[in-house]
């Protein structure tokens, strides 16, 4: 859909080049926004910070499966001679903290990405601000992020195609 309203933009702007859009003198831009982010030095802390907090959620999954991996092993030793309602209850208890595990390991995923985006965000403000800042210094009407091949920034000269094509399709 992206892709089908930036050719349509581009169709735009090529067939009406001799009406609406001549009065403006149009200019476009593109980023790599993931470069850039890549390349800020505040980057290297929160990547410190965040495989810190990713190895300590790791070292207490393993933990889970190491005591996991002890009953159960100490199960199959002691099973021929449990009676069925030990059996039973170890049965019970292993599938219990199996499924603990699981439990754990998916909230482990989400407390991982909460604080990948917690500490992402003040740099993604950060360069988002100094892109809009060189974009409007530079009378820019649109910069293209061409990593996620959305519009980072557009000016209020920017005419919006939309009520020419609704128009055109004949659409109220």
């Amino acid at each position: 859909m992206k892709r089908f309203a930036m050719f349509i933009l581009a169709a735009s702007l090529t067939i009406c080049s001799g009406s609406t859009f001549a009065q403006t003198d149009l200019k476009f831009a593109h980023i790599n926004g993931q470069e850039l982010l890549s390349i800020m030095p505040e980057r290297d802390s929160a990547e410190v910070k965040l495989n810190a907090y990713g190895q300590d959620l790791s070292d207490q999954i393993e933990e889970l499966h190491v005591e996991y991996n002890n009953k159960l092993q100490t199960y199959m030793q002691r099973r021929e001679t449990l009676s069925e309602a030990i059996r039973q209850v170890r049965e019970k208890e292993l599938t219990e903290l199996q499924q603990r595990i699981q439990e754990f390991e998916q909230t482990a995923q989400q407390e991982f990405q909460r604080m990948q985006g917690e500490l992402m965000r003040p740099l993604m403000e950060k360069a988002d601000a100094a892109i809009k800042k060189v974009a409007k210094q530079e009378g820019l009407i649109y910069v293209f992020d061409i990593s996620t091949g959305g519009v980072v920034y557009f000016s209020e000269q920017s005419v919006d195609l939309l009520p020419l094509v609704k128009a055109e399709l004949g659409i109220k």
